[in-house]
């Protein structure tokens, strides 16, 4: 495994076509600042959640940054009665980043991904793996390239 997260990013994107731009930028501290370093609508940043299923399996959901994740959507997307977020340690585990870093691409196990509906049809900017950067990439061909489920999974939110 490389020690570059962001190389397994790329490897992981080219295996399935899937054209990504990495782009480095200053730190940030949140959501809101990461936008604001962008120059991108707090809307545009994707945040990647990993959410845990009472059988330890883990899924992602993708959740436009002004919004929040809604659990009884999620739920009935799932078909399941119960999910919870893991502790930092175990979604790093999961996916071998660390939070504010993950995205599914080039994650340790392909884990089921659930994207809002609100991203089709955009590029979006989510985590690249590493503190620092953010990937780029079309929702449409993330989302044919992971095969993942759209649906309605989020709910307005006053703050990111």
């Amino acid at each position: 495994m490389s020690p570059d997260p962001t190389e397994r990013v790329r490897s992981a994107a080219a295996e399935r076509g899937l054209s990504i731009d990495i782009q480095e930028r200053p730190a940030a501290s949140s959501l809101i600042e990461a936008a604001g370093l962008l120059g991108l609508d707090p809307s545009e940043i994707i945040k990647t959640l990993v959410v845990k299923r009472s059988d330890d399996t883990y899924l992602f959901a993708l959740i436009p940054g002004d919004r929040a994740i809604s659990w009884p959507k999620l739920r009935a997307v799932v078909g399941v009665n119960k999910l919870k977020f893991p502790d930092a340690d175990s979604a790093l585990a999961a996916t071998g980043y660390e939070r504010g870093t993950i995205v599914p691409i080039g994650s340790h196990t392909a884990w089921p991904i659930f994207a809002d509906e609100r991203i089709v049809g955009r590029r979006i900017a989510l985590g690249a793996g590493a503190h620092g950067y953010s990937l780029f990439v079309d929702a449409d061909d993330l989302i044919s390239a992971y095969g993942a489920t759209v649906a309605d999974i989020s709910v307005e939110s006053s703050g990111a």
